[in-house]
């Protein structure tokens, strides 16, 4: 599903226009991207939680030529299901 996409959706399941439910998912995306910046966890209970987490400096490989090289460390950010996800897809 693309943005496009979950946006019809949210429009028609909601009872929004399309402008306002665009406007709504910005601002989840803006308040989650917000609290991981702040190193806080998002918990939606039965959805999920998004989790903020830290890479450290280390070697990787260049799969096309075979070379060593340094990675950076970095952060990015992990999704894990809730039960209620869970459930409803198995």
């Amino acid at each position: 599903m693309t943005k496009a996409e979950l946006v019809a959706a949210m429009a028609e399941r909601s009872g929004l226009n399309r402008a306002q439910a665009k406007d709504a998912l910005e601002a989840f995306i803006a308040s989650v991207t917000t609290s991981l910046k702040a190193g806080k966890d998002v918990r939606l209970v039965g959805f999920g939680t998004f989790k903020r987490v830290s890479r450290p400096a280390g070697l990787a490989r260049n799969p096309r030529t075979g070379e060593t090289v340094k990675r950076k460390a970095s952060k990015t950010c992990r999704f894990q299901a809730g039960e209620s996800l869970k459930g409803s897809l198995n």
